[in-house]
């Protein structure tokens, strides 16, 4: 089977020669909202480079993960794979080499790319497969940190993940087209610190007379009114250590600093592709691996299936798309159509396995026959954490808590009502609603495996 991948692969390259097939730059930010943009209208953030390639690009306004947290989603990123079936679960598990063969960077290195990973893994320790697949490797196992007294000058990790791009570039063989996945820490927490988001000390005086206004739905009656194990789970033990009163402020502009410096990064990239002759040829796509509560509803993390955890920033730059950009797009897309997305651009069908779908129709202007919801599993330590299910339609989201048994639903009209706010589940006038969202979650639970 592996030997007929092959000879179909080396058939796809000699149709599609290097001239023809376009470099890509994967951008992933860690636990980066949908929202903390100037080009998404954020009246505080500071991101001049992004604005500028979202301008340049097609933009996602509804894009989703399919599992909010980090190990989960970036094993999806890599397979195009709902957790159901990659059952990458936690920390610790790793890809099988069967696994890793059908992802989008084993893929395409079997067709020819040079290869190349920076930053934060996130799937197991070992990282042996990968390994073996880029020619270019700087990635970590775990966190990492920000600040590391062994690293010259004390660097931040930001920058130096931009730095180790720039190296990527300065080498790239002139005779392969390359794909380069940057997967930075930022905007991630820095866990067990005092300081849990520390900025780059370039930034340390950015927002200095600035007042964050309170996070929306923050009122102490919406956090009562959470599914009540959430109440006492992670995400409230983290937003008494981040966002409480005394910790808010400086929490939030720190958070805000973080992503400045991934914004400074991506415009030495762009500065970079312009110098070395490569950025007419080179597809950027810039994504998050999931979103993140800043305090909304007393919380903090991810997980959740409420939009400010599932909902994330993609941008997809390709500057051989010379047609109209209808700004912004509002398909549903999904981190499992990343992988295909790339693939796609290399000329290379994506695995039957895979569960994503390319997002090049949607660029192209056709949205015929797209999805209209989706799944969202969540099932990580679920003693701190309440498992959760959903599905995430257009208008409508319906959540499932598997506990206590048999579940807890919720139902909301995002069309009225966007943040959330109102349960419609007990309403008489929605039941029959609320029967249509259950079946069609038994359902797409089942496809999901």
């Amino acid at each position: 089977m592996r030997i007929v991948v092959l000879l179909l692969l080396f058939q796809l390259t000699s149709l599609f020669p290097a001239a023809a097939r376009p470099n890509i730059l994967f951008l992933l930010v860690d636990d980066l909202r949908h929202d903390t943009f100037g080009f998404a209208g954020h009246k505080i953030c500071r991101t001049p480079h992004l604005d500028r390639l979202a301008a340049e690009s097609h933009v996602f306004k509804n894009a989703f993960v399919t599992t909010a947290i980090c190990m989960v989603s970036r094993a999806s990123i890599f397979t195009g794979q709902y957790e159901a079936r990659h059952k990458i679960h936690d920390f610790r598990t790793e890809f099988t080499e069967t696994a890793w063969g059908k992802s989008y960077p084993h893929l395409l290195k079997t067709a020819g790319y040079h290869t190349g990973f920076i930053g934060k893994y996130g799937v197991g320790n070992k990282m042996a497969e990968a390994r073996k697949t880029f020619d270019f490797w700087r990635g970590f196992a775990g966190q990492g940190r920000f600040l590391d007294p062994k690293r010259p000058n004390n660097q931040h990790l930001t920058s130096l993940q931009g730095d180790q791009s720039l190296e990527f570039l300065r080498t790239v063989p002139a005779d392969k087209p390359w794909c380069l996945s940057v997967s930075f820490k930022a905007v991630h927490c820095q866990d067990g610190a005092k300081r849990q988001f520390p900025p780059d000390a370039r930034d340390e005086n950015m927002f200095s007379g600035t007042t964050i206004p309170a996070a929306p739905l923050s009122d102490p009656a919406i956090f009562q009114a959470l599914h009540e194990p959430l109440q006492t789970s992670e995400s409230r033990r983290r937003w008494e250590i981040r966002f409480s009163p005394k910790l808010y402020q400086e929490t939030v502009k720190d958070y805000y600093r973080l992503l400045f410096g991934v914004d400074r990064e991506v415009g030495r990239m762009r500065e970079a592709l312009k110098k070395h002759g490569m950025a007419e040829n080179t597809v950027i796509i810039f994504t998050s691996d999931h979103g993140f509560y800043l305090g909304e509803r007393g919380l903090a993390g991810k997980w959740f299936a409420h939009e400010e955890s599932i909902r994330i920033p993609l941008v997809i730059h390709d500057p051989r798309d010379e047609g109209a950009r209808k700004q912004p797009l509002d398909e549903l897309a999904l981190n499992i159509d990343m992988a295909p997305t790339i693939l796609s651009y290399a000329g290379i069908p994506a695995p039957e396995e895979m569960q994503g779908r390319t997002l090049s129709p949607l660029l192209s202007g056709s949205s015929e026959g797209w999805r209209r919801d989706f799944f969202y599993e969540h099932h990580f330590i679920p003693n701190r954490i309440p498992e959760s299910e959903a599905v995430r339609g257009q208008r409508w989201k319906y959540i499932h808590w598997l506990a206590p048994k048999p579940g807890v639903e919720e139902l909301y009209d995002l069309q009225s009502d966007p943040m959330e706010r109102t349960n419609l589940v007990k309403s008489p006038s929605h039941r029959k609603k609320l029967i249509e969202m259950r079946k069609r979650w038994e359902e797409l639970r089942e496809k999901a495996k």
